[in-house]
């Protein structure tokens, strides 16, 4: 299969690390222009350069956890083809510890820089009759994770989002989707594998292993996806030849989700 977005703009939010990046990365092979934003104006720098820059290549510094940085970034890049809402954030900690304003500002960045983006790019994909919009959930929004509640909660809004909004824009050529990664050897995911190490673990690999082991029991994989395999999925779902894939969750978890479906 090749996939050819050339001539298409994809914005990736929370592209400076991780998935957001692989996928930025991955885009950009296929042809599009990429608008990389992250909350870290060096880091976006760091990940434009990553990418070799160029006329296909700028960076947009915006903290999208709010309405104004929201819409600072539609004011520096008014339409998009393809639009990719992975920016989040995950804190481990016990229900009972989850103060108010925690809740807020995850739901905040995790869910509502989403909808707020769409809302904003949406509109102009549906009038040009060709659009993508695709959404970074997590298996955590099926499995929710005893030290995460709030963070499953988000990720299971978002599975809600995104079909609200493709029940929205049908027959339109937009199409809009989310994919659902199982866990992931992402930059944010190293500390706490480096601590599983810390305390015993053989090397990186065996603390993937030993997490798998005690906390996701139904994986198939074995072991952590890498951020580039969760990208090719976006990829794909950006491409012309998803165009029948819409108003769904697709997942790759690595069976990380105990289900068929």
């Amino acid at each position: 299969m090749i996939i050819d977005l050339s001539g298409r703009t994809a914005l990736v939010t929370g592209a400076g690390l991780g998935i957001g990046h692989a996928a930025a990365t991955g885009l950009h092979a296929a042809g599009a222009s990429i608008v990389i934003n992250d909350l870290d104006p060096e880091r976006v720098a760091r990940a434009v350069e990553r990418l070799g820059g160029g006329e296909r290549v700028r960076g947009v510094a915006a903290d999208l956890s709010g309405a104004d940085g929201c819409a600072r970034l539609v004011e520096a890049v008014p339409r998009v083809d393809i639009l990719v809402n992975n920016v989040g954030i995950a804190r481990p900690r016990s229900f009972f510890d989850i103060p108010d304003a925690e809740w807020e500002s995850m739901f905040a960045v995790n869910v509502m820089s989403g909808v707020r983006l769409s809302r904003d790019y949406v509109p102009a994909m549906v009038e040009a009759g060709w659009g993508r919009v695709v959404f970074v959930s997590s298996e955590c929004a099926l499995n929710i994770p005893t030290s995460m509640a709030h963070y499953g909660m988000t990720k299971l809004a978002q599975l809600a989002v995104s079909r609200g909004i493709a029940e929205e824009v049908a027959g339109s050529g937009v199409t809009v989707n989310c994919v659902v990664p199982g866990p992931t050897r992402t930059d944010g995911a190293m500390p706490f594998l480096q601590s599983l190490v810390d305390a015993g673990a053989a090397d990186l690999d065996a603390a993937e292993r030993e997490f798998i082991d005690r906390e996701r029991p139904a994986s198939l994989l074995r072991r952590f996806a890498r951020p580039a395999e969760v990208a090719s999925l976006i990829v794909y779902l950006a491409s012309e030849q998803a165009a029948a894939s819409t108003g769904a969750a697709l997942r790759v978890d690595g069976g990380a989700i105990g289900t068929v479906v």
